[in-house]
């Protein structure tokens, strides 16, 4: 069965409301971002495009461009063709139980850094409470800072644990060190300044996979309690399936990595952004314009 544009559309809308796919107006499909994008050649895709839906190589589920349960590309899609991006932090992706799998492009993530991504589907995720100095969470809320400050809030979850690490440092907590006499709280940031450097390191960063109206669930869970918070406020989603009432600042999971890595790149690495990261949008970008041309061929913009 070859994939067209009708086909594309239909398997949109038969995938349930729970995320439908919103009307939008000509200029929003227009103002593209994505066409600027420097990605590895699609010619693969679109070969998979017109062949139509192949088995995966490991579940033989049949599937288009990749399985979205196995993590690996179909067998119309060799994995040579797909580019790989190294990415400077890993990411723990943790994805809602109701979350549908084919809705998700967490998997996209996986398929193009294999090396520095992890999914787990909740509850089963892992204990942060020991390395929330090295760990951040992709979140907004009231708490949430931008990525150049990442650094300094890091700070603080080491300064907290500095006096049961150090002994020549004072045992007055951080948050009373304003009554420490002068001279001995010059004594205390110099043992901090002395031991920030790989301590303040930003190790990991974490990514919730789910819709907006899921996330308490997995927000207010123990073992993401206490880890810094970010949020990526500048951008906007180009996802087709942009949740009903909510602001177009709130991106897809696939988009909200990207442009943390962007940012990252430019805010903490201090370096210029050549769209290192850009290939992280390899297959959004495809289908984004696949579902644009099936809207536009249906008189649905």
């Amino acid at each position: 069965m070859s994939l067209n544009s009708s086909t594309i559309l239909n398997e949109e809308n038969s995938q349930g409301p729970k995320r439908s796919l919103e009307r939008q107006t000509p200029s929003s499909f227009q103002d593209n971002p994505l066409q600027k994008l420097q990605l590895a050649s699609q010619e693969v895709l679109e070969k998979a495009k017109k062949s139509g839906r192949s088995k995966c190589p490991r579940c033989s589920s049949s599937r288009m461009f990749y399985c979205y349960t196995c993590f690996v590309p179909v067998e119309t899609v060799p994995t040579t063709e797909i580019p790989t991006v190294k990415l400077p932090l890993k990411i723990d992706i943790i994805k809602h139980p109701n979350e549908t799998d084919g809705k998700s492009t967490a998997v996209h993530a996986k398929l193009l850094a294999p090396d520095d991504v992890t999914i787990y589907k909740y509850p089963c995720i892992p204990e942060y409470k020991e390395k929330r100095h090295e760990v951040a969470l992709i979140f907004p809320g009231p708490d949430s800072v931008s990525v150049k400050d990442i650094a300094f809030h890091l700070q603080k979850y080491s300064m907290k644990g500095v006096g049961d690490t150090y002994d020549d440092c004072s045992k007055e907590p951080f948050l009373k060190k304003a009554r420490v006499e002068h001279t001995e709280e010059k004594d205390i940031n110099e043992c901090i300044s002395n031991n920030m450097n790989e301590s303040t390191k930003l190790k990991k960063i974490i990514f919730i996979d789910s819709t907006w109206n899921q996330t308490n669930k997995i927000i207010t869970d123990e073992r993401l309690q206490g880890l810094l918070q970010i949020e990526l406020k500048t951008r906007k989603t180009c996802f087709w399936r942009h949740q009903k009432g909510k602001p177009d600042t709130y991106l897809s999971t696939i988009e909200a990595i990207y442009y943390f890595f962007v940012d990252y790149h430019q805010e903490i690495l201090k370096e210029n952004y050549k769209g290192q990261y850009d290939n992280l949008l390899f297959f959004f970008s495809f289908m984004y314009t696949l579902i644009k041309n099936a809207k536009c061929g249906t008189g649905k913009e």
